[in-house]
């Protein structure tokens, strides 16, 4: 995944909001957000190559991310699929953190967004560090939590302008923030070793090319009363909409 926005205690009504973009090669194999056979526990998208999924959920409310941290030098063909940390996570083991910092070296560079209600963390495996998300608006892509790429900082202050009034927020405009292809000027791209060309390409919230781009928008919406609302729109490499579909589930207690 490329993107990831959250709101967390900033809505009132909707207490944790989650706006993301998966951006994958178009021609990886991949099953749209199904709950995951024989459990049916968990929801999510699946890696048909790898296995994995890049973003998923439980019916206990957790909830789990991933973001490739873009640092060529620190990358390696022969490591385990990233895509594999969230169902580990979302099975409930009670060691997770303890084996994620042991066994974070085994994966290419990523960060990692877990938690449950209003409490959330992140994990950069690059600088092995754990930090908790504070109340508020936050980006993260592939570099740390909270840098200031401009498209980072162009759709947390969207984000922030969409959800701070009460009642749950209109899900057409956060796709359609999800949907910004605007680019920033050569000189404000960040620079994280990809040559010039893949920085253009790679620096919109939504990327439209026909070989790699952005396959899917998630759209998750927690209320007060335990109910989740997640959307998966999916796309193809013209920027086709390729299918949408919801789910509404109420997380059960632990």
């Amino acid at each position: 995944m490329c993107i990831l926005f959250m709101a967390i205690g900033v809505n009132p009504d909707y207490p944790l909001i989650l706006c993301a973009n998966r951006d994958e090669f178009h021609h990886r194999p991949t099953e749209p957000a199904h709950f995951w056979p024989p459990a049916q526990n968990l929801l999510a998208g699946r890696d048909l190559l790898a296995g994995g999924t890049w973003l998923g959920l439980n019916r206990s409310g957790s909830i789990a991310a991933l973001t490739n941290i873009r640092s060529p030098a620190d990358h390696s063909d022969n490591r385990l699929s990233r895509g594999e940390l969230i169902p580990k996570y979302l099975s409930g083991d009670e060691a997770f953190i303890p084996w994620l910092k042991k066994e974070a070296p085994s994966y290419n560079p990523f960060n990692l967004v877990f938690g449950t209600g209003q409490d959330f963390y992140c994990f950069n495996s690059l600088k092995a560090s754990l930090d908790k998300l504070s109340p508020g608006c936050h980006a993260i892509s592939n570099g740390a939590m909270d840098d200031i790429w401009p498209k980072m900082a162009k759709g947390q202050q969207a984000l922030e302008a969409l959800v701070c009034a009460p009642g749950m927020p209109d899900e057409a405009l956060l796709l359609e923030m999800m949907r910004n292809e605007s680019r920033p000027e050569d000189p404000l791209l960040p620079q994280t070793g990809v040559s010039l060309e893949w920085e253009r390409r790679l620096s919109s919230i939504y990327i439209r090319h026909e070989e790699y781009g952005t396959r899917s928008t998630s759209l998750l919406l927690q209320d007060n009363q335990g109910y989740i609302r997640f959307t998966e729109v999916r796309y193809d490499g013209k920027g086709r909409n390729l299918g949408t579909q919801h789910f509404n589930l109420q997380i059960e207690p632990q």
